[in-house]
C-alpha cells in the first residue's frame, strides 16, 4: 500500500463512505489552481526556472495534485515553473498545454478541512518519486540535448543550457545519480537484474519463505493449498532455462 492508498482510505473513513477513495486523473485551466497558504520548503527560484526550461522541452511528467476544490497540494514548484513557462515561452505552453488546460490529479477531499491529509500529501508526493530506468532517463537526455542542452564541464558560459542540472531536476535525482544512471555498463547490469529467470528465482525464494509462516486469513490459507503446486511450476520452468 502507498502512502497515497494510506490517504485515501483514512479519507474514505472520514467521510463515511463504503466504497474506496481513487485519485482522479484530469485536467483544470490554470487560472483555476489554487495556490497553497503556505509551503514545508520555500520555493527556490533557480529550480522553477530549470524546471520551466525542461517542461518546455518535455512537457509535464509529473501531474500536480488538487484537493476536490482545485486548491494545490502538491507541486509548488512545476506551477510556479508552468506560470513562468506562460510568461516567457507562451508557444511552448501552448503547445504542451493546448486550450490552457494543466494535468492534475484530483484527490477527493477538502484541504481547509482536512489539513493534516493536505500535509501528508505535500509529504508523500516528496517521498513518492518516480524511479526512472536507465534507458529512460538516456532518452530524456536525447530530448533534452535535441533542444540545446549541452554537457558542460565546470561552470557554464552565459547562455549555455547545461544538461546534468536540468536532467537532475527532471527525474528528481542528485548529479552523481544521474550520472550514474548515464554510464554506459547501467542497461547491461540492469537488464541482467531483471530477466525472467532471476525474477522467478528470487520470486520461488520468497514464495518459501512465506510457506514458513503461518496463514491466518482464508485468502491466506487458501493461498498455501495451492502454494506448492505453483512452486513445482516455477522449478519446472527454471529447469528448462538450464
Amino acid at each position: 500500500m502507498t502512502n497515497f492508498d494510506k490517504i485515501l482510505e483514512v479519507a474514505q473513513k472520514r467521510q463515511g463512505q463504503s466504497q474506496p477513495l481513487k485519485l482522479q486523473d484530469s485536467t483544470v485551466l490554470l487560472e483555476q489552481i489554487k495556490n497553497r497558504e503556505q509551503d514545508t520548503r520555500p520555493l527556490n527560484l533557480k529550480h522553477i526556472e530549470s524546471l520551466a526550461e525542461s517542461i518546455a522541452v518535455l512537457g509535464l511528467i509529473e501531474p500536480l495534485v488538487l484537493d476536490n476544490k482545485a486548491r494545490l497540494l502538491a507541486g509548488g514548484h512545476r506551477l510556479a515553473a508552468i506560470q513562468l513557462l506562460k510568461e516567457q515561452q507562451a508557444d511552448k505552453y501552448l503547445h504542451h498545454f493546448p486550450d490552457n488546460r494543466i494535468p492534475i490529479r484530483m484527490l477527493p477531499f477538502d484541504a481547509e478541512s482536512e489539513p493534516d491529509l493536505a500535509l501528508q500529501v505535500e509529504i508523500a508526493e516528496n517521498e513518492q518519486r518516480r524511479d526512472y530506468t536507465p534507458n529512460e532517463v538516456k532518452a530524456i537526455a536525447e530530448r533534452l540535448r535535441t533542444a540545446g542542452f549541452i554537457d558542460v564541464k565546470g561552470r557554464p558560459k552565459k547562455g549555455q543550457k547545461p544538461l546534468m542540472p536540468a536532467l537532475a531536476v527532471v527525474i528528481g535525482k542528485n548529479l552523481r545519480t544521474v550520472q550514474r544512471y548515464l554510464e554506459p555498463n547501467q542497461n547491461t547490469e540492469q537488464e541482467k537484474s531483471t530477466t525472467p529467470v532471476v525474477l522467478l528465482k528470487q520470486a520461488s525464494t520468497k514464495l518459501k519463505q512465506w510457506q514458513k509462516i503461518e496463514p491466518k486469513t482464508p485468502q491466506e490459507k487458501a493461498l498455501a493449498k495451492r502454494l506448492p503446486e505453483l512452486l513445482n511450476l516455477i522449478e519446472d520452468v527454471l529447469s528448462n532455462e538450464k
